[in-house]
């Protein structure tokens, strides 16, 4: 059962870096203030690194990720390119990153929970660290909400 817990959570981080890698990537090219920009490209880099840390825990363990689908990315990118076209002000993309964020925080807070005391200390340790960064690209985009 441990070994199924511990597959679910790296699962849960792996996808969680990986849609905030595509979100970034699909609103750059929308963003027009520099400051706005420059934090997300810095989001970027660190979602970057622990999406590396899961995939490289994973190949140690054994544990295959998989990718998002195609779909699903395709939908998401829809949604990003028609909000950034209704308002494409660093407010409102903050809004819609900060929006973004938060389901991941949620989506690994529960995942953390269902399996923190069964699950390897290797992953729960990567869990942990990618909500204290989210909580933290959190804090930093609503600064854009004022």
């Amino acid at each position: 059962m441990a070994v199924k817990k511990d597959e679910e959570l790296l699962a849960e981080v792996y996808r969680n870096t990986h849609y905030a890698l595509e979100s970034i990537a699909d609103i750059l090219p929308d963003t027009t203030s520099g400051e706005l920009r420059e934090e997300l490209l810095k989001m970027h880099d660190g979602y970057e690194k622990i999406s590396g840390q899961a995939a490289l825990c994973a190949r140690e363990k054994g544990i295959e990720l998989k990718e998002p689908g195609a779909v699903k990315k395709a939908m998401m990118w829809g949604s990003i390119k028609m909000n950034a076209l209704k308002d494409g002000s660093p407010e409102h993309i903050a809004e819609m990153m900060t929006q973004g964020t938060v389901m991941g925080i949620t989506a690994l807070a529960r995942s953390l929970g269902e399996c923190e005391k069964e699950c390897d200390p290797e992953i729960i340790k990567l869990a942990k660290e990618l909500l204290k960064t989210e909580q933290c690209y959190e804090e930093t985009l609503k600064s854009y909400l004022q």
